[in-house]
Formats: C-alpha cells, structure tokens, sequence
C-alpha cells in the first residue's frame, strides 16, 4: 500500500494543474526542512525525474519544482543521484529557452551539483568529445553578458560554479586553454560591484594559478588582466607617484596612480595572495 509521500509524488504527475500546482508547492515546503529531507531522500528515484519533468511548465508549478530540487541537491547523496540521471542536460536545456521564468533558481541548482566531481564532469561535458565545453561557454557568455547592475542579476551565481570547476585539474585546462579565452573573459568581471561575482572570480584565478607550473605562458597572455585582478586586492587605496610606478605594466600603472576603493573583503586578498604566491613558484 502506497504510503502518503509515495501518494502526494504521484500527484506531481496528475493531469489536473490545479492538483500539480497544490502537490509541488507542498513538495517544496518539504524540502524545507531536514526531516522533510530526509523523508524525501527515501523516494528521490520518484521525485527527482518528476520535479524535473515540472522546470518546463508554467512558473507558478516550475518555480516550486526548482526551489525544491536546489533544496534536494544540498545533500550529497541526492545530488549525486541527480546528475546519474542526467539532471545537468535537462537544466541547461531548460535554461537557454526564451520563456525561462526561473533562470536563476537553475544557476543555483548548478552551483550545488558542481560541488561533486561527477557534477562537474557532467557540467564539462567530458565524455562527449563533439560537445565538451559547450555548456561551460554559455555560462561564462551569460555571466559576462548579464550585469550585477540591473535588477536581478539572473547569472550571478555562475561565479561560485567556475569556481567549483576550477578546483579541478580539468576544469582549469577548459578555462585556461587561450584558443577558447575564457579566463580572460572571466577576470573582467573583477571590477563588478557584485561582491559575489568579485569572490568568484578571484577563487577562479587562484585555483587556475595551481596550473602555473605547467600553464604559465597561458595566465601570462592575459597578464594586462590578470595583474590588476591580483595586486589591487593587495594594494590597499594609496595613491602611487609617478615614480613608484614607473616600472610598472601600464596596465598596473594607470590602476594605481588614482583615487580608488580599497579592497576589504579578507577572503578575496588572501586568494590574491594565494595565486600571487603560485606565479611567484615559477620565477628561476
């Protein structure tokens, strides 16, 4: 005999909307909670691919259905679960459609499933050799594109995925091959006001910095970025003279000689620090 969790899931698929909307929503409050969680758990072979089936429908059911799967993807387990079931696939088809009314909600969901490096293979798309990458590129194209600045920065969370990514060895060669330039387009959006998007992009350059015993050719053919990006942090808002800077990069010369914010989020100077320390490894 059905138990009433297995009862309230099998709604998730009814053919009445008003029925689905009432099961999602109290599927969502579910996940609020660790019980909830765990309760949950028990029947993620049922509810994952039908909460997934919902990110497609009308907001006020696919809303819920995401709130409840980025709540899903915080346990571990499930989460692993999710990507085996191929959830990424579904998620980045979801979101690249013009209709998308929950484009942030599947960032996030991204963000808690690249926390596991099954994740994160999935996400790169390593056994694909004709589409690796490909979704990785749409991310960062969406993360340069969409601006902090206006209302409701859609992609901003995509900075905490690349900084997943990039713990791995194969996440940063992606980003830091120079045909595809895609560190170079990342680091630009240091000078974002986004707190979260300066963080992430600062882990992204500290944990690509490991490579540089084997990359550093490739970190410094963007080194007009990359400077700024790892010694303002540093620098602290003193305003250098003409001849404290005349040996500098022009790049760090024109930074430093005006009047700027100092930089004092304690966590982004110690990354730059950090990747400061690893380039520093490489001079002989």
């Amino acid at each position: 005999m059905a138990t009433e969790l297995e009862e309230l899931l099998d709604f998730l698929s009814s053919p009445s909307p008003p029925i689905k909307k009432a099961a999602v929503n109290i599927v969502r409050d579910y996940t609020g909670s660790e019980d909830g969680l765990q309760s949950l758990g028990k029947y993620s072979g049922v509810a994952i691919p039908s909460l997934s089936r919902l990110l497609a429908e009308k907001k006020e059911v696919s809303e819920p259905a995401a709130e409840a799967l980025v709540n899903l993807s915080q346990v571990p387990k499930i989460a692993e679960e999710m990507v085996k079931m191929d959830i990424i696939k579904t998620v980045m088809d979801i979101l690249y459609k013009l209709d998308c009314d929950i484009k942030h909600l599947l960032v996030m969901l991204l963000v808690n499933l690249t926390q596991l490096d099954l994740g994160i293979e999935s996400l790169l798309q390593h056994g694909d050799e004709k589409m690796r990458g490909l979704y990785i590129m749409k991310l960062v194209r969406s993360f340069c594109a969409s601006s902090s600045e206006n209302q409701g920065d859609l992609f901003d969370h995509v900075a905490s995925i690349l900084v997943n990514i990039s713990k791995k060895e194969v996440g940063r060669k992606f980003l830091l091959d120079p045909k595809r330039g895609l560190l170079k387009q990342i680091i630009r959006q240091f000078d974002s006001a986004s707190p979260l998007r300066k963080k992430g992009v600062s882990g992204t350059i500290r944990n690509c910095c490991f490579e540089a015993e084997n990359q550093l050719q490739d970190l410094l053919l963007i080194s007009e970025f990359l400077w700024p990006a790892l010694l303002l942090p540093v620098a602290g808002n003193k305003i250098y003279s003409e001849q404290d800077t005349a040996k500098m990069p022009l790049e760090l010369r024109s930074a430093l000689s005006i009047e700027r914010e100092a930089v004092t989020d304690p966590e982004i100077r110690v990354q730059a620090l950090d990747a400061i320390y690893l380039l520093a490894l490489q001079v002989k």
